[in-house]
């Protein structure tokens, strides 16, 4: 008892001293370098005009965010386009998902449906989602059910993709304990396979969410009347760097915010996931 107890206690993470070379290799130093050279790089060549008048700089950028976030542009200050953008990203996203999980899932289980399902599939796979704006418009009008179309186009892929390779990839092995154990089929797909494919179906829904943004994008660079990508064709149209900055930073960070979205529900919906210390 009394080893295990030693054993316990020298496992503990030691306080390590604080030495130049910690500081110099600690992460949050490193990012904090990481961003001030990208800020700083950025603001000399727009100061410099190395790139002309064509790049604004970051305190003017925060200046037109902050102009932006006052006055109205299309009947919209850029809380309004922002959520323009992101209610757009969230139908979509949320409909191809719905459709998308369950039938990739259906698709590893099931032999039939996969031959059924996998040459449309293989066929509408290489496809990009960009290609759809022109028979999206044809079909739906300028309206929200064409942008709405080219993110479920573009996010369901990727979430198919990853609920089928999820359950593919599967060690057999663990079925087989199941089996062992006296389990049934169904025990077998709730306790081992869904489980153990809940971490590639979420990675599925992050990178489908990043191409969501894309094809929002793409979709109210073309016909839009509110959005980000509004913003950014309106600042490119009038001139104003500043302006299509703004969009862009915009954009970014209404992603980010829709990432941390989903990590928090895989975290919820999925603790045993494994994390990697240091990434």
């Amino acid at each position: 008892m009394t080893s295990i107890a030693n054993e316990t206690q020298s496992a503990k993470k030691e306080r390590t001293p604080i030495t130049v070379v910690s500081v110099l290799t600690n992460k949050w130093f490193l990012y904090a370098v990481s961003l001030t050279f990208f800020f700083g790089l950025w603001d000399y060549v727009a100061y410099k005009k190395i790139l002309g008048s064509s790049l604004a700089r970051p305190l003017e950028v925060l200046d037109y965010m902050g102009y932006m976030i006052s006055h109205r542009l299309a009947g919209n200050s850029l809380w309004g386009h922002a959520w323009a953008s992101t209610r757009r990203i969230l139908i979509g996203f949320s409909i191809a998902s719905l459709i998308a999980v369950p039938l990739g899932l259906m698709m590893a289980l099931n032999k039939y449906v996969n031959a059924i399902v996998k040459p449309i599939f293989d066929l509408m796979k290489p496809m990009p989602p960009i290609a759809w704006i022109s028979i999206s418009i044809l079909w739906f009008g300028i309206g929200e059910p064409s942008k709405v179309f080219i993110i479920i186009i573009g996010t369901f892929v990727p979430c198919l993709l990853n609920a089928y390779n999820g359950v593919r990839l599967v060690e057999p092995e663990l079925y087989d304990v199941v089996r062992v154990l006296g389990g049934s089929r169904r025990d077998e797909i709730l306790q081992v396979c869904f489980p153990a494919a809940f971490p590639a179906i979420f990675a599925g829904l992050q990178i489908s969410l990043s191409v969501a943004w894309t094809c929002v994008l793409a979709a109210e660079l073309v016909s839009a009347r509110s959005g980000l990508g509004y913003v950014i064709i309106k600042g490119m149209n009038l001139g104003r760097p500043a302006m299509v900055l703004g969009g862009m930073v915009a954009i970014a960070l209404a992603a980010l915010l829709t990432s941390q979205l989903v990590g928090f529900l895989e975290k919820v919906l999925c603790p045993w996931k494994r994390e990697i210390e240091g990434l």
